[in-house]
C-alpha cells in the first residue's frame, strides 16, 4: 500500500480567469479512507482526477509513496478508479468486466480467474458472474465496478461519487459495504462526494473543500464538534447548524436582538462587534415561557420516531428564517404553537462574522 501526498498541486483550465484548484496541500496516510467533500464547483473531483492522471497538474507535485507521479501516465500510476456511472461493458459478462483490465495487462488466464473469483466472493457476486450488466440492479452494478478495481490490487482506490446513481436505501447499504471492504483490504482510498452524511459516516478523515481550497481536514467528529469557520459549520451536519447573527455584549455574552446567549470564556474574550453564533439542533433544550428562552413559532414538525425535528421562526432580530430544534419524539410539539428554547455555553459555537473565523475554544 502507499501514502498519497499533494504538494501545492494546481489545476488551471485553459481560458479560465483563475485556477479551479489554486494549490492543494494534503497528506493521506497508508491505508487511510480520505473523503473529499464540498458543494458543486468546490474542486473535489478535479483534485481526484489530478491524482488519477485524468487532469493535468499545472504546478506543484503529487506523490504516491516516495514516487513522484505528477507527469506519470494514468496506466502507470497503479490506481484503480471507480466512477459514478459504473462504466461497465454491456456486451460482457460480470466476470469478463471484472477481468478486463487484467486481460489488457496480459495476466495469465488462471491468475485472472482466481482474482475474479476471490473478488466476487468478497462482494457477494459469485452467482452473478455469468450475467450481463443489464440483468443486475444498480447496487449490483456498483459492486461489479468495485470488483473490477479490487482485482487489480492497486496501491490507491479513487472513487468519484460512486453512490449517487443509487436510491436512498441502497445508498445507505452500499456505503456500509464500501467502508467495510476498504477496512478489510486496507487500500489507501480517496473518495469524492457532495453528500456530507456520506462523508461523515465513511471517512477516517474528511477534507472539506470550497472554491478549490481546503477549509478543514479532520475526523468526522472533529469537523462536527469544532468547525474552523462559518463555511464548515454551515456545511457539516444534517440538519445544518443554526447560525444566528449577534453582537458582542459588554458582559461577555452574545446579544441576539434582546435575547442573550451565554458563551464560553475563550470566545467572550475574543468577541468584538458583529459575531455569528452557531447552535446545533440537538443543543437546544426546551424551557418554559417565563424562563428567558428564545421564542420559536413552529411551522413544521418532522416525526422520526425516537426524535423529531422542529422547524420554526423566531421573529427576533438576527435569527434566520428557519430555526431547527431536535426534540424527543415523545415531546408534544405541534405546528402553530410557540416553544421556548435555550442552550448551554459549552454547546455554543462563536464565529467572527466578517472573517468567518472560529472564536470558540
Amino acid at each position: 500500500m502507499a501514502t498519497v501526498t499533494f504538494e501545492k498541486a494546481q489545476r488551471w483550465f485553459p481560458g479560465a480567469d483563475k485556477p479551479t484548484v489554486p494549490g492543494i496541500d494534503l497528506e493521506i496516510g497508508d491505508g487511510e479512507f480520505m473523503v473529499l467533500v464540498g458543494p458543486s464547483g468546490s474542486g473535489k473531483s478535479t483534485t481526484l482526477r489530478m491524482l488519477a492522471g485524468l487532469e493535468e497538474v499545472n504546478a506543484g507535485k503529487i506523490f504516491i509513496g516516495d514516487r513522484d507521479i505528477t507527469t506519470t501516465p494514468p496506466k502507470d500510476r497503479d490506481i484503480a478508479m471507480v466512477f459514478q456511472n459504473y462504466a461497465l461493458y454491456p456486451h460482457m459478462s460480470v466476470a469478463d468486466n471484472m477481468a478486463f483490465a487484467l486481460k489488457m495487462a496480459k495476466v495469465p488466464t488462471e491468475e485472472r480467474k482466481k482474482r475474479v473469483d476471490d473478488a466476487a466472493k468478497i462482494l457477494g457476486l459469485t452467482e452473478f458472474l455469468e450475467r450481463k450488466p443489464k440483468a443486475l440492479s444498480g447496487g449490483q452494478r456498483q459492486r461489479v465496478a468495485m470488483g473490477r478495481a479490487i482485482v487489480r490490487n492497486p496501491q490507491v482506490f479513487c472513487m468519484d461519487e460512486p453512490l449517487s446513481n443509487l436510491d436512498a436505501k441502497m445508498r445507505v447499504a452500499t456505503r456500509t459495504d464500501i467502508a467495510k471492504l476498504q477496512a478489510d483490504l486496507g487500500v489507501t482510498t480517496v473518495y469524492v462526494t457532495h453528500d456530507q452524511v456520506e462523508a461523515m459516516t465513511m471517512g477516517d478523515r474528511v477534507a472539506v473543500m470550497n472554491y478549490g481550497e481546503l477549509m478543514q481536514v479532520d475526523t468526522p467528529l472533529g469537523l462536527y464538534d469544532k468547525p474552523v469557520n462559518l463555511f464548515v459549520a454551515g456545511f457539516i451536519g444534517s440538519p445544518q447548524m443554526n447560525l444566528l447573527e449577534a453582537t458582542a455584549a459588554e458582559d461577555g455574552q452574545a446579544k441576539i436582538g434582546e435575547f442573550r446567549v451565554p458563551v464560553d470564556p475563550t470566545a467572550s474574550r475574543k468577541m468584538r462587534g458583529n459575531i455569528t453564533v452557531g447552535v446545533r439542533p440537538e443543543a437546544w433544550r426546551l424551557v418554559g415561557a417565563d424562563d428567558g428562552g428564545l421564542p420559536v413559532r413552529v411551522t413544521v414538525v418532522e416525526e422520526l420516531g425516537a426524535d423529531a425535528f422542529v422547524y420554526g421562526s423566531s421573529g427576533v432580530e438576527g435569527t434566520p428564517n428557519n430555526i431547527i430544534v431536535r426534540v424527543n419524539g415523545r415531546d408534544s410539539v405541534h405546528k402553530g404553537e410557540t416553544i421556548y428554547v435555550t442552550t448551554d455555553p459549552k454547546h455554543v459555537h462563536v464565529f467572527d462574522t466578517d472573517t468567518g473565523e472560529r472564536l470558540s475554544d
